[in-house]
């Protein structure tokens, strides 16, 4: 038996395992370069990717002999270091998905066998004279290669993200000057959707002000993790008892709304995430012994629909809603919140427009002009109503101060005073990144993608935030600018 061989072979599965490890938990499901807790984790990825770069480069068609194979066998102990320290770090920063501990048990038996096969082979070449020899297996050293330029490359992306991780750790000291008050003494919370992007941001600030926060969550396991088992976790209404008491209610609760097509199952969907989470929630209001004083209630600025480019028109809270999917679930989504008013509880829809953040849309709208490709989407014309994440837990929190003195009904507008064109945001973006942002995506691509909710995103609304205007609330990040160098 060719053992180099078997072990080169093994290499390759390796190199093919790692690839799926990366992109389907790290990059999609975990989206570890945005979690600030994985910045370690991240760096030790960042080595062991540099140095299995190394390896499959130089052995794809390399032999290592005399002082070579002692660099090899030295450079097997780190990354085996590094391989049991990743695990300890994980197992101490977060909640593996089965999937991902089952990934990882093959990846490190496949590691083991291949090192243990090479280190084999090593134990001859120390005894020949010191040189890299060219020994190439066709196309299993070209493989070989193109993995070990892929797993640099990645390395080198976590990289990246360890300095942009160390630098939003800085913006985040300099925030939390800040010190954001919710309620003149501790409240007891029940937050929905609290593991998602805007809830984690909005829990934390909870926790800091002295609140005792409870989260409804599927995954009652994965978000103690997420808050360092500092909230109480429910996976149902029905764990709550008649008798606790809940002061206030932030409802943030529902599926992500782009992405799947709106097929008839995935609207059902949606609706259940929002409509039918909220109407299980107004029901455990009405048999609770102590109402909560105040539910603050997401919905989206789909509730205008969609308003015809080149009208310039200010939508304000007061403003129309639509006939089309979107502005329906909104409707049907208020309305069900609005059902606690019967109970004493004041109300507030929170009418959220595009949320920017290191979470969310973010990410992929500045992917494109990242690299270059980006520019304007559909005609450009269309307007885009954002807000910073950070404004929208400081206006949950003016919200739920101002619900101390009754005052709080009706819906709000969370969007930024600055709703821009579509193509401004494109030049904006590309001047915040030094990059250029010149190349169109066509309308009929969009609608291609992603058929019905293209319209999110080739049409739009300008919307104003008028009642929070009104009611005193000052945006830290009122112009898109400021808001996107802070990200």
């Amino acid at each position: 038996m060719n053992t180099h061989l078997l072990a080169l072979q093994l290499m390759a599965a390796q190199g093919c395992l790692g690839a799926f490890d990366t992109i389907y938990h790290h990059e999609i499901t975990e989206a570890l370069p945005q979690k600030a807790s994985a910045r370690l984790e991240l760096t030790i990825h960042a080595t062991r990717a540099l140095i299995y770069s190394l390896l499959f480069v130089g052995l794809a068609a390399w032999e290592w002999h005399g002082a070579w194979a002692w660099v090899l066998v030295i450079v097997f102990g780190v990354e085996i270091v590094l391989t049991l320290w990743d695990f300890v770090v994980e197992d101490q920063t977060r909640l593996l998905p089965a999937t991902e501990r089952v990934t990882h048990t093959v990846l490190a038996i496949n590691a083991g066998a291949f090192i243990a096969l090479l280190a084999l082979n090593s134990s001859d070449w120390a005894t020949l004279p010191t040189a890299l020899v060219w020994q190439p297996y066709g196309w299993l050293s070209v493989f070989l290669a193109l993995c070990g330029v892929g797993v640099g490359l990645s390395g080198l992306r976590d990289a990246y993200a360890v300095w942009q991780l160390g630098r939003r750790k800085v913006q985040e000291q300099e925030e939390q000057e800040e010190h954001l008050r919710f309620a003149a003494a501790p409240q007891s919370v029940l937050v929905t959707g609290a593991t998602g992007f805007i809830g984690q941001q909005l829990v934390s600030a909870l926790l800091a002000d002295g609140h005792a926060v409870t989260v409804l969550t599927r995954q009652p396991k994965q978000a103690a993790w997420t808050f360092d088992g500092q909230v109480r976790c429910i996976r149902s209404f029905d764990e709550l008892a008649d008798a606790q008491r809940i002061d206030m209610v932030l409802n943030l609760a529902g599926a992500r709304i782009v992405g799947r097509r709106w097929t008839p199952a995935r609207k059902a969907a949606l609706r259940r995430s929002r409509v039918a989470l909220t109407q299980d929630l107004v029901a455990w209001i009405a048999r609770a012994q102590h109402k909560p004083r105040v539910l603050l209630s997401a919905s989206a600025i789909g509730y205008y629909g969609v308003q015809p480019q080149g009208d310039a028109t200010e939508l304000t809270e007061e403003s129309a809603p639509q006939a089309i999917f979107m502005s329906q679930l909104c409707q049907e989504w208020e309305a069900a919140a609005r059902q606690a008013e019967k109970f004493g509880v004041q109300v507030g829809g929170m009418r959220f427009g595009l949320v920017f953040g290191h979470q969310g849309s973010l990410p992929q709208m500045l992917l494109p002009i990242r690299f270059g490709a980006g520019g304007p989407l559909g005609s450009g014309k269309q307007w885009v109503s954002w807000v910073h994440v950070r404004d929208v837990i400081r206006a949950i929190a003016h919200l739920a101060r101002r619900s101390e003195q009754g005052a709080v009904s009706g819906a709000y507008n969370f969007c930024a005073p600055e709703a821009i064109e579509q193509r401004r945001f494109a030049r904006v973006a590309g001047t915040v990144l030094h990059r250029p942002s010149v190349v169109p995506t066509p309308a009929f691509v969009m609608r291609a993608l992603l058929g019905e909710q293209a319209d999110l995103l080739v049409e739009g609304q300008r919307v104003a935030p008028r009642r929070l205007l009104d009611d005193g609330f000052s945006f830290r990040y009122p112009q898109l600018e400021g808001a996107l160098r802070s990200l």
